[in-house]
């Protein structure tokens, strides 16, 4: 395999990753969390959020847009050819996707982190109001970005096998 196709298959096998993680919270970690007391809403998604922060969470996370643009440079520096198209095209939706993780979930992380313990503060159901709900209406619109962008890349490794 060339090292086009390599980069696209590492950028698919990254994206698929975040598609996944993205789709779990949205319908897994989230409806679970949300059947949940205050208090441990709040704990929970604290205790994930600081697990999730790890190498290999920010190796798939940055390494999906990295090697769909080196997949796109190196098809392009080929000529082109149908599947440019569809690997820029995951690489719009992943940037989408991420401009949302930075706009909106990482500002929320650090306010639900920054509430503290939540044993000790006096209005845990205000945390978890200012939090839930615009936090898991924008992890669903994560989840079908990079879906999308997890099915582009496929179809582009389709076509790139068919080449």
């Amino acid at each position: 395999m060339d090292a086009h196709g390599v980069a696209l298959v590492v950028a698919t096998l990254c994206t698929g990753l975040v598609a996944g993680l993205f789709s779990t919270f949205a319908h897994a970690v989230m409806p679970g969390l949300s059947r949940s007391t205050d208090t441990v809403f709040v704990a929970g998604f604290q205790a994930i959020d600081r697990a999730i922060s790890n190498p290999w969470q920010a190796l798939g996370f940055l390494g999906a847009p990295l090697a769909t643009a080196l997949a796109a440079g190196l098809h392009l520096a080929e000529g082109g050819g149908p599947e440019l198209g569809w690997t820029l095209s995951a690489l719009g939706l992943y940037g989408a996707m991420v401009a949302i993780t930075f706009r909106v979930h990482l500002p929320l992380n650090r306010q639900i982190q920054a509430a503290g313990d939540p044993e000790r503060h006096a209005d845990v159901a205000g945390v978890r109001r200012a939090f839930e709900q615009r936090w898991v209406r924008w992890n669903v619109v994560r989840a079908v970005l990079s879906t999308a962008a997890f099915g582009c890349l496929v179809w582009a490794l389709v076509l790139h096998g068919a080449a």
